[in-house]
């Protein structure tokens, strides 16, 4: 299967909570691993912000066990799709546009993409 872990699912794995054990079965578990660069833009912002000693060590983790896909025009346009019809965010419009560009299911606990198809919805207290 390939899933496309988001960022809410990457910051819980490593900030060792339990929502983050169970995004750990996603990231550890085999599956092949699409984020999409605004997911490293995230994590990263937020690991300088709150893990600065671990951010280089974490975001390379992620990098090296992803397959990073760019944002193209072809995954811009259907993300402005997205964002308009389901009024959502620019960010998780892009991901979501990403995810079905590569066939993924989108692993999270964001409530922005709870009961939608084709997401793992890990539910959580943040999110």
């Amino acid at each position: 299967m390939t899933v496309l872990i988001d960022s809410w699912a990457w910051i819980e794995y490593f900030k060792g909570t339990p929502f983050g054990k169970s995004a750990r079965d996603y990231i550890e578990g085999g599956d092949e691993i699409v984020v999409s660069s605004m997911n490293i833009a995230e994590v990263y912002r937020f690991l300088i912000a709150n893990r600065p000693q671990d951010s280089a060590r974490f975001i390379d983790f992620m990098i090296k066990t992803s397959f990073v896909s760019f944002l193209t025009t072809e995954i811009a346009i259907e993300a402005a799709r997205h964002k308009h019809e389901k009024k959502m965010g620019m960010a998780d419009a892009i991901v979501l546009a990403t995810a079905v560009h590569h066939k993924a299911k989108i692993v999270t606990g964001d409530d922005d993409f709870k009961g939608m198809g084709d997401v793992v919805y890990i539910p959580g207290l943040t999110g």
